[in-house]
């Protein structure tokens, strides 16, 4: 075949645009057939001209070598959750608090001209973000906790409607959903059913398991589809979200046909009442829809707290209900020492997953509702995801279910603090199942991430009497391993190197999130992790102060950490249990600080920053250097920020958030005057 690289050149950037017009505009302007062959032709093509190849071809979706890991990527934005609302009365709070926090009068003739809001589905798929660098895709990366996801750069190639090239030069960070149709999922299914294969449950947890899968050419096989909603800085390409969403589509990133604006409160909550019924004509599977303030002035204004942004809210569809029988309880004792009831059931289907368990979560519940075996119950997901039991619609039996009076699992007399209703088992060091899920939860993936270790190797370790803390874990020996069952030369020596690397690789934050304190998640770790810098820090700060006195007051000048999570750490950690394991982990070499300036070192100790606009150097090295001096970096600005560093074509909202909270405003070269003052 005769050709020129211009002329292949020209070809692959013809395809590109037929996937555009395809997966984009939905408005194909030549058939499949005719795609095919022109596709290809360009695989020919390169094929006889290996050196001409470009990464954004479309021939060149699916890689060849399976991976043998996943690489973590740390993003600066971190991917925040949506608060939830399930009634209209929760959407019509969400809607005054953002008027009061704009401080708009609702019975202002001209209120309605000063908020819109965006209304898009919310499609029940896997969380995504992608990186465009000069208009080509560099990285893509799975939420993870937030700030920490997955490079599954590979096998998001795969998905036909993931462009490779935008029709625009142009560095964007975007984020959306990976998802399938509800005719592919079926379709996958049957194919499945007829080659002999187990059938998936569900379109959402299929394509996230696809995503995770290590070979692309097996991801190739799923038919999954992409929708972005949000690009990471949005402001620097229109005023408002809804302006930006027509941008993307024009660059040739894929978004939702069904989004749209609602500018009053009526016209909001029509739009939410029509959904009702419009989200069954869907082709996806949607649980809800997201609510999100248009205006990025008004965003900046709002702000976020340590989870949720205070802009935006996702309204949940009502969920699907069925009936099914009790067959029995089963007593729970989780990590916390919480003893809680759980409804052992007939299997059922709802919302595409086979349900045999329900949460009845406390013991009073199930007073209330006068459960006993072989009652015949209402069932429902909450929030589309966690069944529960709402009613008993047919009684089998006047015998119901008697709450406990010891542990099921140590025999140990239950306990409750008064004005609550939680059982709790108080043997936290010596009861089997709060021992099992602290070591799960102590070795998971977000927190101090020892892989290897699970359940059963949890379950094994106890029983053989190895471990009954979480610090005996690091004096664990090969010997002792080898004497278990499940243990041979290679798995001792690699769960030995997987503990090792733990301790070796530990930050406070994650130390602090894995010892399980309630209420006391990785994101609030991280903000006292920058604080106070270690474990030492945090203790010499609570052995200073009396009970409820001074610690609490500290610890709430953080950003995101409140007066109940403060109370929490505190108790956690005036508990002598607690210092005795503590105690250990330092003896046996965890004891780890978190990476940032020392406190008091740094001449930036103590100031916050925030960055916005292009800058002469990359973002993350600006984050770096203000760090090494003390200071922190946060994304939005508020009342506790210090300084705010614009670069060029920087956007309104942020500067007009400075003005409202007295924040001081510097370019580049008075913040590189401000860092050499260490010099």
């Amino acid at each position: 075949m005769s050709v020129s690289q211009s002329e292949y050149l020209e070809l692959a950037m013809e395809l590109t645009e037929h996937n555009r017009r395809y997966y984009v505009e939905a408005a194909p302007i030549i058939s499949d057939y005719e795609y095919d062959r022109l596709l290809e032709k360009l695989r020919k093509i390169e094929q006889s001209h290996p050196n001409w190849v470009v990464d954004w071809s479309p021939a060149q979706r699916v890689g060849h070598q399976p991976l043998s890991s996943f690489p973590k990527v740390v993003r600066d934005e971190p991917m925040l959750s949506l608060d939830n609302t399930y009634d209209e009365a929760e959407l019509k709070a969400f809607h005054d608090r953002v008027l009061r926090g704009l401080d708009i009068d609702p019975a202002d003739p001209q209120a309605a001209s000063q908020l819109t809001y965006v209304v898009e589905p919310k499609i029940d798929g896997f969380g995504i973000e992608l990186t465009f660098e000069s208009g080509v895709l560099a990285l893509a990366a799975t939420r993870g906790d937030g700030t920490t996801g997955e490079d599954v750069t590979a096998n998001l190639r795969t998905v036909r409607g993931v462009p490779l090239r935008l029709r625009q030069e142009v560095d964007v960070v975007v984020r959306g959903e990976v998802y399938m149709t509800r005719a592919d999922f079926a379709k996958l299914n049957q194919a499945r059913a007829a080659a002999g294969e187990e059938t998936f449950k569900n379109p959402r947890n299929t394509a996230a398991g696809s995503i995770k899968l290590l070979d692309p050419r097996q991801v190739a096989e799923r038919p999954m589809h992409v929708t972005l909603y949000e690009v990471v800085d949005g402001e620097r390409f229109a005023r408002g979200h809804f302006e930006v969403l027509a941008w993307m589509r024009e660059v040739g990133l894929p978004t939702s046909a069904h989004n749209s604006e609602a500018h009053t409160w009526d016209d909001l909550h029509q739009q939410v009442q029509d959904w009702f019924e419009r989200r069954q004509l869907l082709p996806f599977e949607a649980d809800g829809l997201v609510i999100k303030v248009n205006s990025f002035e008004q965003r900046a204004i709002l702000g976020a707290t340590s989870k949720f942004p205070r802009w935006a809210i996702a309204y949940k569809f009502p969920a699907e209900r069925v009936t099914t029988v009790v067959v029995d309880l089963e007593i729970n004792v989780g990590r916390t020492g919480a003893v809680t009831p759980v409804a052992i059931l007939e299997p059922v289907d709802i919302s595409g997953t086979t349900v045999k368990r329900a949460s009845l979560h406390n013991w009073d519940q199930v007073q209330r509702l006068g459960l006993g075996r072989g009652d015949r119950v209402l069932l429902e997901k909450a929030g589309e995801i966690i069944p529960q039991v709402l009613e008993v619609v047919k009684r089998a039996s006047d015998q119901a279910f008697e709450a406990p009076t010891e542990c099921p699992s140590c025999h140990t007399t239950l306990t409750r603090e008064e004005g609550k209703v939680v059982l709790t088992c108080p043997n936290a060091l010596s009861c089997p199942e709060q021992l099992l899920a602290s070591l799960e939860f102590f070795a998971g993936r977000g927190q101090m991430n020892i892989d290897g270790l699970g359940t059963k190797i949890c379950q094994a370790l106890l029983d053989a009497g190895l471990v009954h803390n979480v610090a005996d874990l690091f004096i664990l020996t090969k010997k002792q391993l080898l004497a278990l069952d499940r243990f041979a030369e290679m798995s001792a020596q690699n769960l030995l190197v997987a503990i090792a690397a733990a301790r070796d690789n530990a930050t406070f934050s994650r130390l602090l999130a894995a010892l399980g304190v309630p209420l006391v998640g990785g994101v609030a770790a991280r903000a006292i992790a920058q604080r106070y810098r270690s474990m030492n820090e945090l203790l010499a700060l609570i052995d200073s102060t009396r009970p409820d006195q001074g610690f609490v007051e500290a610890l709430t000048e953080i950003d995101g950490i409140g007066n109940v999570m403060a109370r929490s750490l505190e108790k956690f950690l005036r508990d002598p249990n607690t210092r005795t394991v503590l105690a250990l982990l330092v003896e046996r070499g965890v004891n780890p600080v978190e990476p940032v300036a020392p406190s008091g070192q740094g001449h930036l100790n103590g100031n916050t920053f925030v960055i916005t606009g292009t800058l002469s150097r990359p973002r993350s090295e600006i984050k770096k250097s203000i760090e090494a001096a003390g200071g922190k970096v946060v994304t939005s600005v508020s009342k506790k920020t210090d300084y705010l560093v614009a670069g060029e074509k920087t956007g309104k909202s942020k500067l007009t958030a400075a003005e409202k909270h007295g924040v001081e405003v510097l370019d580049e070269a008075a913040l590189d005057g401000l860092l050499a003052q260490a010099e």
